[in-house]
């Protein structure tokens, strides 16, 4: 298992490199939030995810599951137009798979993008937070494996799992654009069910300013890699659990188009300054 888990790694990694690409520094995820980036990078490769060997595929009909390979802004980059979660059944390692094999294409900063409710009533939906930490409440860990030792260190500090330097820059960029950007720690639950009640109250006791179902696996894994890391939630609904109200996946799905530009903009902005 512990051979099979890095063979796989760089076969994937080989492939792409066949494909011209290599020495990669900096990737973007377009979760919830940012897949509207897509139309603005000038495509040099476009690959499906299932052509890419050992790749998971997306289950989620609203996902395109492919690799962008080209430029943004006059950087080189990989985007990730489609992510895995642990609610549709893959396990940690799959779902941090492509973090790895950005990792042995030379990748050395990751922007990610989710959607996630608002805990903090402070916050509104439509609106952007910055995670500043996160709390891991997926009942596992991506390092708690057999044969870690042979991917990277297994103890890994997480004091600093989002980039202090990309969070300035990012919040200098929202200021000079009169973009609200909320701070705020993000909860990282299963799902795929929403939360209930007891739950959100829960959320607030412990510190959780917004909650969602992804980011956090991926951000360890990073971290243990050397990647300098950066996220972003765009808010989709409400958490109030006095006055919770049903919620439905097009509804949470307009309020993360409403938060699109606002955060394409700060994205293109941190871009810019690399």
């Amino acid at each position: 298992m512990r051979f099979l888990m890095k063979e796989k790694i760089e076969s994937s990694a080989a492939f792409l490199k066949t494909k011209g690409i290599d020495q990669i520094e900096l990737g973007v995820v377009l979760g919830t939030g940012l897949d509207g980036l897509a139309s603005d990078v000038e495509l040099l490769q476009e690959i499906p995810y299932h052509d890419i060997p050992h790749f998971p595929t997306s289950t989620q009909t609203y996902q395109k599951g492919r690799l962008l390979y080209g430029t943004l802004n006059g950087i080189t980059l990989l985007a990730f137009q489609g992510r895995f979660h642990l609610y549709e059944g893959y396990d940690f390692f799959e779902i941090t798979f492509w973090v790895r094999v950005f990792a042995a294409l030379g990748g050395k900063r990751l922007i990610i993008s989710n959607a996630a409710g608002a805990v903090n009533l402070n916050f509104d939906k439509g609106e952007l937070m910055l995670l500043t930490d996160h709390l891991n409440l997926q009942g596992g860990s991506p390092l708690a494996l057999k044969g870690m030792e042979t991917l990277g260190e297994r103890f890994v500090d997480l004091s600093q799992p989002y980039s202090k330097t990309l969070r300035a820059k990012a919040l200098e960029i929202a200021r000079a654009n009169k973009i609200q950007l909320h701070q705020g720690v993000y909860a990282a639950v299963v799902g795929p069910q929403l939360e209930t009640a007891a739950e959100y109250r829960y959320l607030k006791i412990i510190g959780a300013d917004a909650v969602g179902m992804s980011t956090v696996p991926e951000v360890i894994v990073a971290k243990q890699l050397g990647i300098e890391v950066i996220a972003f939630s765009v808010l989709t609904d409400v958490c109030d659990p006095e006055n919770l109200q049903a919620i439905n996946i097009p509804d949470i799905m307009a309020m993360a188009k409403k938060g699109e530009q606002d955060l394409i903009k700060i994205v293109k902005g941190l871009l810019s300054e690399s």
